[in-house]
């Protein structure tokens, strides 16, 4: 079937990675999800902005099983960011870095942003039987900041007609 026939929800689905939380309150570790049924995966965090120097960390790891089974680190080199007041800002930043599972700017805590993260299935130790991706942010301090955490999974890897639950091993 041409891809320009199917409906978005056949082409990806959309799972909450946590819900939207204060910041300040606790860290926010967001729900795993199996990529055995997509070829790619975009980690999206939006927040709101809070007090300078509460500057958020994003973490992303890997796992054998949605229940984080022998987790360890996911490195990414590339974030594409929107910062600042977002109705103001239109375009994505593309920020690149040293290999690392985590992502923070230290300006960040006093803006609006959504974080955007791609994750490949083949970024996954798969040879040792990772599957699983999880995101997480760390609590920021003191002054509360609101955030959420989606996970955008698409390019399935068999064609059906409703979206592959990422929740499931």
């Amino acid at each position: 079937m041409s891809s320009k026939y199917r409906t978005v929800l056949e082409q990806m689905n959309i799972a909450a990675g946590s819900v939207p939380v204060d910041l300040a309150a606790a860290a926010m570790a967001g729900d795993w999800v199996s990529m055995k049924g997509y070829d790619r995966m975009l980690i999206v965090f939006f927040k709101a902005a809070g007090t300078a120097g509460d500057d958020p960390t994003i973490t992303v790891e890997q796992a054998k099983a949605v229940a984080g089974t022998d987790n360890k680190a996911l490195n990414f080199t590339e974030v594409w960011t929107k910062q600042g007041t977002l109705t103001g800002v239109a375009s994505w930043t593309r920020v690149t870095q040293s290999a690392a599972n985590t992502y923070t700017d230290a300006t960040s805590a006093e803006a609006q942003a959504i974080w955007a993260i791609e994750v490949k299935a083949e970024d996954l130790d798969q040879a040792n039987g990772f599957d699983c991706v999880q995101a997480s942010v760390g609590d920021v301090g003191v002054g509360a900041q609101l955030g959420c955490l989606l996970y955008l999974m698409f390019e399935p890897r068999y064609a059906v007609n409703q979206p592959i639950d990422p929740l499931v091993d």
